[in-house]
């Protein structure tokens, strides 16, 4: 696999999936409103390129779709019909490892474990939507069985340029990948990702997140050197020093050429609360798509402008479209965490 490389997520695109919540996942008590945003990224999406739909019973999702899209936007999606536990296609989505020949056939999907982030959730159904992506032709690119070593989506990210992110607390967590150490871990990452090498951040972990702490909850690439991270300004916020440790070490780091990096700050969102517990929202969370960037906003005006004008700094030539992420973090998550994309 030296011939290809892990693709920065603003590589051009070729499809986007979401995975479509149902009466039958933890969204039922709010399926009404989370469908809503569905259905919002679908008409973002559809937009600026195709999309793939996964669910159980395809006929509901075809439906609502086909009542919100016009019919040029309708016509972008494909839809595949099989059981599905939840709705997070960054973790269960397949990995794109793109040829440096640019030829079509030397792209390859990998499919890693999906245990439910350490077991503690449902993902058999998940585990196996890859597969049936693949045999029914949707997904025409090889798909490599990499079900041997656990790997979430959202707890890497890429540069395009050979260097890979990610979190100590996420990738060292229980029910991974034991008994593998760090240099045992880096070393699988190196080797199934194509890297020259992997950054460790070992700060920034939101309160309320179900998965260890992702690296896509607080910091992500962007063109130009560029890293886009949160910043948590108020001292009084119970998170505070924690995110103060990863400014820290973000400024502390140097890219492959030993330049330090571009930082650009977005702001921690005002606390969010349900049933007692505080949910983890994050403008971090947002979506690259060719032409646009989708950012999730937290009805909070003056943070929402900040973010979505971070986000055309480090993205000039993309649209910034903010869409309400209220829904989502509700089961813990945010909008690029119900997305994958393909190349």
């Amino acid at each position: 696999m030296t011939g290809r490389f892990f693709p920065a997520e603003w590589h051009e695109q070729q499809c986007i999936q979401l995975t479509w919540p149902h009466a039958g996942t933890d969204w039922k008590y709010c399926l009404d409103e989370i469908t809503e945003t569905f259905l919002q990224l679908a008409e973002v999406i559809t937009h600026y390129e195709r999309l793939i739909v996964v669910a159980p019973d395809i006929e509901l999702p075809r439906q609502q779709l086909r009542q919100r899209l016009s019919d040029k936007a309708f016509s972008q999606i494909s839809f595949c019909e099989c059981p599905t536990d939840d709705t997070w296609a960054r973790d269960h989505g397949a990995l794109t490892l793109l040829g440096h020949s640019g030829k079509p056939a030397d792209t390859i999907l990998m499919d890693f474990k999906f245990n439910g982030w350490g077991e503690k959730f449902p993902a058999a159904h998940d585990n196996a939507i890859n597969r049936h992506l693949t045999e029914t032709g949707i997904l025409t690119a090889t798909m490599e069985d990499h079900n041997d070593f656990v790997l979430e989506g959202g707890s890497v990210e890429s540069d395009g340029e050979g260097t890979v992110f990610t979190t100590s607390n996420c990738l060292l967590a229980p029910h991974r990948n034991q008994p593998l150490d760090k240099e045992d871990i880096e070393s699988q990452l190196k080797t199934r990702l194509c890297a020259k090498r992997v950054v460790w951040l070992d700060h920034g972990q939101l309160l309320g997140d179900d998965t260890d702490g992702h690296i896509d909850t607080i910091v992500r690439c962007a063109p130009r050197n560029t890293l886009i991270y949160v910043s948590c300004d108020d001292a009084n916020d119970e998170q505070h020093t924690d995110f103060e440790a990863l400014k820290l070490q973000l400024q502390e780091l140097h890219n492959n050429e030993g330049q330090p990096y571009r930082l650009i700050a977005v702001p921690m969102p005002d606390a969010i609360y349900e049933d007692g517990y505080r949910l983890p929202a994050t403008y971090a969370n947002f979506v690259i798509i060719n032409g646009a960037v989708i950012v999730p906003t937290y009805g909070q005006p003056e943070k929402d402008t900040q973010a979505l004008e971070a986000i055309r700094r480090a993205f000039p030539e993309r649209e910034a479209i903010g869409i309400d992420a209220r829904s989502v973090i509700r089961q813990h998550g945010s909008l690029h965490c119900l997305t994958m994309q393909y190349f």
